[in-house]
């Protein structure tokens, strides 16, 4: 009898957004699926994909660093990813590794892992579950339906490297997000480039799902995820008129009150600049219209200060807009060039110390409204899902709280919870992005 042939061993290491984590989670399915074996040290492999991060000069950086380090401890190095659509970059920095690819390119990497370390079918490390590979705990996971996007904004590179907006088909959405169900997911995050836009490249193509005919828009697949008995939640949601369909779904449970808006500053004029597709004026009109739907809604967005031409009005434009809005998540970037951005051309930079400086006043002012909004929820009652458990207590998120990027729920006795429980607290403390809470009546568990 023949010897029986090792199995091939890769290497991955994944950076980035949760758009590049979806894409390492595809690629690791279909590495499993054809029978390499995924090891977690460089020594255990015999080659190494890294799916990089480009869209700023410190994630390039990062990503850089990562292809090194590989190359340091494995020396058989492929490059995916963001930073990939660069290529030059890479083999100037890095010009041993075997192949480059850009971002969305799973045919692409696994044509250069067949070509440098072809598989060998074994059936019994071929087979994979129907949900595929995931990154993310059991609990949650992230449900990408398009990839690219079709606005120019100055300060971005994403078109050129993921493309103009391609949606995937309702249906093909649907069934994954139900397999992912089945397989015991409390929590689907919905991603792409830009969610509301969803449908836009198929010109809302009309399809049948359980029976009843639908359109490939954002909000028929919303309302049909939101039967599907699970968290739901929306990120990268441009305020566009169609967004305020969302609201009522919302209040009536059907998907989570929160909405991830990148806004991105308040003067008209940097606006302009930035070619971004809203204004202040109308992103504050809408949401008192949202919140006067849905008072419970949370709403998450980006900011970024110090952009080419800002002057000091500009900036208090956008603070005065932070008190107006009131938003509950928010994140804020000191303006930094990328590479092939049209903003590098712009004048007027503005100068390090006063982008830190802005960036400051603004975290400050955010920090104060968070904290405020939260000391509201104290004696209120949510739900929230259990993400991890300790002998101390667990540590949970409630709807208004997103993993990895907003606050936490820290329960206090809770041994008998599981990680994934759906359980029922009742808030007993408030800092500026975490709460406390304590336990309330029965809860939902996995079973």
């Amino acid at each position: 009898m023949s010897a029986r042939p090792s199995v091939p061993r890769v290497g991955f290491v994944s950076l980035g957004c949760p758009k590049a984590t979806r894409d390492s989670e595809l690629i690791l399915t279909r590495l499993r699926a054809e029978g390499y074996a995924v090891v977690p040290s460089y020594d255990q492999a015999d080659l190494v994909v890294v799916n990089t991060c480009g869209f700023i000069d410190a994630a390039v950086e990062e990503s850089l660093d990562a292809i090194g380090e590989a190359l340091a401890e494995n020396g058989r190095v492929v490059v995916t990813g963001c930073l990939g659509a660069k290529g030059d970059t890479v083999r100037q920095a890095h010009p041993d590794v075997l192949a480059v690819t850009g971002p969305h390119a799973l045919d692409e990497v696994m044509a250069a892992v067949h070509a440098h370390l072809p598989p060998t079918h074994e059936p019994f490390t071929s087979l994979v579950p129907p949900q595929g590979v995931r990154l993310t705990p059991r609990h949650y996971a992230y449900l990408k339906i398009s990839e690219g996007c079709n606005h120019r904004c100055s300060f971005c590179i994403i078109p050129s490297l993921r493309g103009d907006l391609v949606s995937r088909p309702f249906g093909e959405v649907m069934r994954e997000a139900e397999t992912l169900v089945e397989a015991g997911v409390k929590e689907l995050l919905i991603i792409a480039q830009d969610t509301s836009a969803y449908g836009v490249d198929l010109k809302y193509r009309p399809e049948i799902w359980r029976g009843r005919a639908v359109r490939t828009r954002i909000q028929d697949l919303a309302a049909a995820l939101g039967e599907l008995g699970v968290w739901v939640r929306l990120h990268y949601v441009y305020p566009y008129p169609h967004v305020d369909d969302l609201i009522p779904l919302m209040a009536e449970g059907r998907l989570l009150p929160y909405l991830d808006v990148p806004l991105q500053h308040a003067s008209p004029r940097i606006l302009k600049v930035m070619r971004r597709p809203a204004d202040a004026e109308d992103a504050l009109a809408r949401i008192r219209a949202w919140r006067s739907v849905c008072p419970d809604l949370t709403l998450r967005s980006t900011f970024i200060v110090g952009f080419p031409g800002e002057t000091e009005a500009d900036f208090e434009a956008t603070l005065e807009f932070l008190k107006e809005a009131r938003l509950d998540r928010v994140g804020c970037f000191a303006y930094s060039p990328v590479e092939g951005a049209a903003a590098n051309a712009l004048a007027e930079p503005v100068p390090e110390e006063v982008k830190e400086e802005r960036r400051a006043r603004f975290m400050t002012l955010q920090a104060e409204i968070s904290g405020a909004r939260l000391r509201e929820k104290v004696g209120c009652t949510i739900t929230v899902l259990v993400d991890e458990v300790m002998e101390e207590g667990a540590v949970a998120r409630s709807p208004a709280d997103a993993p990895e990027i907003d606050g936490q729920v820290y329960i206090e006795q809770a041994r008998d919870l599981r990680v994934g429980d759906l359980c029922r607290v009742e808030v007993t403390a408030a800092g500026e992005h975490d709460l406390w809470a304590e336990r309330a009546g029965r809860w939902r568990g996995n079973t």
